[in-house]
């Protein structure tokens, strides 16, 4: 693992390539497991230095944001409720496959901590939140295609915290695929998007199969993401 970390940071120093990188199967790791404490700018990869400098206040990821025993304080509320629904293929907008969800408003203590430094550190402060934390159960055959939520519902900002596994999120400028980032979300760290990055582009979560990082793959099992917006102002 710690040849994989030099790799990415190595690769990361070099001009990015103008198109989103070949998924190529190069290397593997154990189903399930965190990659190691990553530097943030190895957390992101572009079609150009340019953008990259362009949305770099706009997207964010944060490893380790919570400990192993948070996570399980999230599941153990989560899963029970989870438990209960099917694993859908379809979406009402084709946006997701193989997803269960739900929406919850009230937390026990360790969660609700969690989810309010979710907020100190997304959202200005005095920002009106949408009030139910979306929660998204991912199958490991699950993914999210391209797309780019309504403006009538939510706002300028979405962070979510990922559980169970690591994944990669790609995103992609409307009308174009020339411009795009991918993000590594490593399994209990937090994304953020804010503005531009929100809502010019589309966003996705890759299918395992699909799941490569500057070339290296990045084995995608079940994943839950918890997830908290502001409201359109």
């Amino acid at each position: 693992m710690e040849v994989l970390l030099r790799l990415i940071i190595r690769v990361h120093s070099r001009l990015p390539s103008r198109s989103p990188p070949r998924r190529r199967c190069l290397s593997s790791g154990a189903g399930g497991s965190s990659l190691p404490r990553l530097p943030p700018a190895a957390l992101v990869a572009g079609s150009s230095r340019e953008l990259l400098h362009t949305l770099r206040s706009q997207v964010e990821v944060r490893t380790e944001f919570i400990s192993e025993v948070e996570e399980v304080a999230l599941m153990q509320e989560l899963e029970p409720g989870l438990r209960k629904k099917r694993y859908q293929f379809d979406h009402w907008d084709d946006a997701i496959h193989g997803y269960r969800e739900t929406e919850r408003v009230r937390w026990g203590d360790v969660c609700e901590g969690v989810l309010s430094r979710v907020r100190s550190v997304a959202f200005p402060e005095g920002s009106p939140l949408l009030g139910p934390v979306h929660v998204l159960d991912l199958d490991k055959a699950g993914y999210i295609k391209p797309h780019i939520d309504s403006v009538k519902f939510c706002g300028s900002t979405i962070a979510g915290i990922s559980l169970l596994s690591d994944s990669v999120m790609r995103l992609v400028k409307e009308g174009t695929t020339n411009e795009w980032l991918d993000l590594l979300l490593p399994r209990r760290s937090l994304y953020i998007l804010r503005d531009q990055a929100r809502y010019d582009f589309t966003h996705e979560i890759l299918k395992d199969e699909e799941s490569v990082f500057h070339g290296h793959r990045v084995p995608r099992q079940r994943r839950i993401s918890v997830i908290c917006r502001n409201l359109p102002v």
